[in-house]
C-alpha cells in the first residue's frame, strides 16, 4: 500500500485510478480527432480553443461519477459483473449528460465531438474503459504480479490480519503460510523451521509478525537472516491498521503511540486547516440560507417547541462547549429518562425530524459551532460530558480522540454504523484513532467525499 497526504491506497486501486483518467482524456482526444479528421484540427480545438481544459473537467466529472458508483472501492474491486454493470450505467450518465450539454451549449465541447450520430468521445470511452478493466482484472488475478506473505503468529489477532489479507483481493497478496498451520507443540524450533522452510520453497517476500506473547517463540535468528536476504519484515499493528482503516486498542501499548509515525499537528497545518473550514463553514451558511426557513417551518409543524435545540458537547482539550442543531425530537425527550443515547427507530424523534437526519439537513447549524472554532468539518464527532466519563473509564486511550477539534463528520461516521452501545462506542474510537494519527487535508478531503456519497445515496455508514 502506498500513503499519499497521509492515506493508505492499495497500490492496485492507485495504478487503476491513474490508467482510467489517462484512457477517459484520451477517449475524448480520440472523438475529437475522429470528428474533424486531420491532426490540425485537433491542434487548433485543443490547444488553441482550449478543449484540453474542456477534457480535463470532463475526465475529472467521470471520475467523480465513477467514485460515486463504488467502482474504486476496494471492498468490490473482484467483483467483475457487478463492476462492469456500475461502469456501464456510469458511461450511460456521461452520454446523456453530454448530449444535454451538446443540445444547450452546442459549441461548448471541443471539435463538438458529440455531434447527433457522431458521438464517438462516448463510443470510444465505452471501448477502452471496458476494454482496459477486463485486462486490468486478469491482471490482477496473475500470481506472478502477487507478492507472498508469510504471517508468523497465531491467535485471534493473526486470524484477523490472515483474514484481511485474503479478502482483501486488491493488495495484491498472496498469504502461502502462517503458523496457525503447525501441527504439534508450538516451540521456537518448529516455528522456524515451518517459516524458513516456506520461505525457501515459496519464495516468500514478506514476513508480518503477528504473536502476542513472544517469549520462548519469536525466532529472532531466522527473522534477521531473512531480513538480511531481503525478506521485508513487519509488525501486524501497521498492517491491522492499512487494511482496516482502525487501530485496535486490544493490543495497543502506550509505547506505539509514543514512536508511532504520525501523530503530527505543526503550527503551519492547524492554522491552515482551520482558515480552510472558517472560509468553507462561511460560504455553507451562505448556501444555506434559503433552506433555513423551510427546515424552520418541518420542525414547527412536527412538534411543539424551540426550532433549534443546544446540548453540551465535549470538544478538544476537553473543554465543553454548546453544540447546535435542529430540533428533531420531541422537546421532553429526555425528561424521563436523562441522558441517553438515539435508538435505530427512536419513538422520540418526530416524523419531520425523520426527514431531517436523513438528509442531514439537521446538522447545517453545526457550521456556526466551526465557525466559532468549537468545531471542523472533520473529526471525531462530539460526545455529551456525561457519556464521556463513563466511556473514559470503561475505554483505555478513549481520552486521545479530544486532541484534535470534533468534527460535523468523520472517519468513524463513514466507515462504521450509527452507534449507540459500549461496544459500537469502542469501535469507533479505533476510527477515530485512526483518524487522529494520519490527520491530513487529503484524508479530510476522501471523508467528505464519502460524506456527500452517502448523504446523495442514502446508503452506507452513518
Amino acid at each position: 500500500m502506498i500513503r499519499l497526504f497521509n492515506v493508505y491506497y492499495p497500490v492496485r486501486i492507485l495504478v487503476l485510478l491513474v490508467g482510467e483518467a489517462l484512457v477517459v482524456g484520451l477517449s475524448f482526444a480520440l472523438g475529437t480527432l475522429l470528428n474533424l479528421k486531420s491532426l490540425l484540427g485537433l491542434n487548433n480545438a485543443l490547444f488553441i480553443e482550449g478543449g484540453y481544459l474542456k477534457i480535463l473537467g470532463l475526465t475529472a466529472v467521470v471520475l467523480l461519477l465513477s467514485h460515486a458508483f463504488d467502482l474504486y472501492d476496494s471492498s468490490r474491486s473482484g467483483a467483475s459483473v457487478e463492476q462492469a454493470f456500475r461502469l456501464v450505467i456510469v458511461l450511460i450518465v456521461v452520454a446523456f449528460s453530454l448530449a444535454a450539454v451538446d443540445f444547450v451549449y452546442a459549441h461548448f465541447l471541443p471539435g463538438r465531438v458529440f455531434l447527433p450520430g457522431e458521438k464517438w468521445g462516448v463510443v470510444v470511452l465505452a471501448v477502452m474503459l471496458l476494454g482496459r478493466r477486463g485486462a486490468y482484472t486478469w491482471v490482477a488475478q496473475q500470481r506472478y504480479f502477487r507478492e507472498r506473505v508469510y504471517v508468523l503468529g497465531t491467535g485471534d489477532r493473526a486470524q484477523r490480519l490472515l483474514n484481511g489479507l485474503r479478502r482483501r483481493s486488491e493488495l495484491g497478496v498472496e498469504v502461502v503460510g502462517w503458523t496457525g498451520n503447525i501441527e504439534g507443540e508450538l516451540t521456537r524450533e518448529t516455528v522456524a523451521s515451518h517459516l524458513v522452510g516456506l520461505a525457501k520453497e515459496r519464495g516468500v517476500h514478506r514476513v508480518i509478525v503477528a504473536m502476542s506473547d513472544r517469549r520462548g517463540t519469536l525466532p529472532v535468528e531466522e527473522l534477521l537472516a531473512l531480513r538480511l536476504a531481503g525478506v521485508k519484515v513487519e509488525e501486524a499493528t501497521s498492517w491491522l491498521e492499512r487494511i482496516s482503516g482502525r487501530i485496535e486498542v486490544e493490543h495497543l501499548y502506550p509505547s506505539w503511540l509514543i514512536f508511532a509515525e504520525g501523530f503530527r499537528f505543526s503550527t503551519f497545518n492547524r492554522i491552515l486547516r482551520r482558515g480552510l473550514n472558517f472560509s468553507a463553514a462561511l460560504v455553507g451558511l451562505v448556501l444555506c440560507l434559503p433552506l433555513l426557513p423551510f427546515v424552520a417551518l418541518a420542525v414547527k409543524l412536527s412538534s411543539d417547541g424551540p426550532v433549534f435545540y443546544r446540548q453540551k458537547r465535549v470538544g478538544q482539550g476537553g473543554e465543553i462547549f454548546h453544540c447546535y442543531k435542529f430540533r428533531t425530537m420531541r422537546q421532553d425527550a429526555e425528561a424521563d429518562s436523562g441522558a441517553t443515547w438515539a435508538l435505530d427507530d427512536d419513538p422520540r424523534i418526530t416524523r419531520g425530524g425523520k426527514f431531517l437526519r436523513s438528509l442531514r439537513l439537521d446538522e447545517i447549524p453545526q457550521l456556526w459551532c466551526v465557525l466559532k472554532g468549537d468545531m471542523h468539518f472533520v473529526g471525531p464527532r462530539p460526545e455529551r460530558p456525561e457519556f464521556v466519563e463513563w466511556l473514559s473509564r470503561e475505554i483505555p486511550y478513549y481520552g486521545v480522540r479530544h486532541v484534535v477539534r470534533p468534527g460535523i463528520t468523520g472517519w468513524a461516521q463513514v466507515q462504521y454504523k450509527y452507534g449507540n452501545t459500549l461496544e459500537d462506542a469502542r469501535e469507533k474510537l479505533q476510527y477515530d484513532l485512526f483518524y487522529i494519527k494520519n490527520a491530513s487535508i487529503g484524508l479530510d478531503t476522501l471523508i467528505m467525499l464519502q460524506t456527500i456519497k452517502i448523504v446523495l445515496l442514502g446508503r452506507g455508514a452513518k
